[in-house]
């Protein structure tokens, strides 16, 4: 299959383009139908390259690692969304590691994380997703999180609630910080004044003290976390736009809140996150972040 799929031969089965939706004034249930289909056959294609020997190179540092899986996965996305929905376009993070601008426009657009928690996938840690975020006037519609090796598909529709597996889901009742559980991850960039800011907060948050840090090595599953209560907040600088896009509707549509690392709203092109069960949570690790701000997804390219 893998074979096929870098190929560009390997079709999508026709149960994977047909709208679950008798709704035809839901404008874009059809679209997430599709995105839901397409998540669970990449999934299948992850799952069947764990037994495989993985070929792993590398991007923007020595542990920023991509894997051909990763390449084949969003082609695999990008070529069925293309032949459904033509006009559609796509933020892609193999495609934008490749050289693709990384802009956001009004138009209907598809921003995927093929593999979120390539590293995992690369050790075979138990964590891996598919990440699917759908976005129109710049405002994302659905989100798609397929965590491939739990089986567990997030969903959610903006105004219409999130869901594990057809299961609503919502977040934490926590108020207290002292009594939660706070996801993070250390992100790919080693350069040594980052660091240091990432384990000033990490001590900062842990001194509150918290009942513990977590972190499942992806995103987008840390953030389904915070939407099943499992977790009361992530936060995290760093992070892409693929990352964030899905799971962040996932969040909200279960009761959550987003947030700036320093207060202000959420801006998915920032790198910058807190995804928390509240505002009085949100607010305390605001408190607690010694910031500081990568490049911009949206960014224009440095000359040369």
């Amino acid at each position: 299959m893998l074979k096929q799929l870098l190929e560009g031969t390997f079709r999508c089965p026709p149960q994977t383009t047909r709208s679950c939706s008798s709704n035809m004034a839901d404008t874009w249930q059809s679209v997430m139908d599709h995105a839901v289909a397409v998540a669970r056959k990449a999934g299948e294609v992850v799952r069947g390259a764990l037994t495989e020997d993985r070929k792993v190179t590398t991007k923007s540092s020595a542990v920023d690692l991509v894997t051909q899986t990763d390449q084949a996965v969003e082609q695999l996305i990008i070529q069925s969304v293309k032949e459904k929905f033509p006009t559609h376009r796509f933020i892609g993070e193999e495609s934008v590691a490749a050289g693709e601008a990384c802009v956001l426009t009004e138009e209907p657009t598809w921003i995927i994380d093929p593999i979120d928690g390539t590293t995992n996938f690369v050790h075979s840690f138990p964590f891996v997703a598919v990440s699917i975020g759908f976005s129109v006037s710049k405002q994302v519609e659905f989100g798609v999180v397929y965590s491939c090796l739990e089986d567990k598909m997030y969903t959610a529709r903006r105004g219409k609630g999130a869901f594990c597996n057809g299961e609503p889901l919502q977040v934490s009742e926590q108020k207290e910080i002292q009594h939660s559980i706070i996801a993070t991850e250390f992100g790919s960039s080693r350069d040594p004044e980052a660091v240091d800011k990432i384990f000033i907060s990490l001590r900062n948050v842990l001194s509150l003290p918290v009942h513990g840090v977590r972190g499942a090595g992806t995103a987008a599953i840390n953030m389904c976390l915070v939407a099943s209560g499992c977790a009361e907040a992530y936060y995290e600088i760093g992070i892409h736009v693929w990352d964030v896009a899905a799971g962040s509707l996932i969040v909200s549509e279960a009761g959550g809140v987003l947030m700036d690392v320093e207060g202000g709203e959420i801006d998915l092109m920032s790198r910058r996150i807190i995804a928390a069960n509240n505002k009085t949570i949100a607010q305390r690790i605001v408190q607690e972040i010694a910031s500081f701000s990568p490049p911009r997804d949206d960014a224009p390219p440095l000359k040369q």
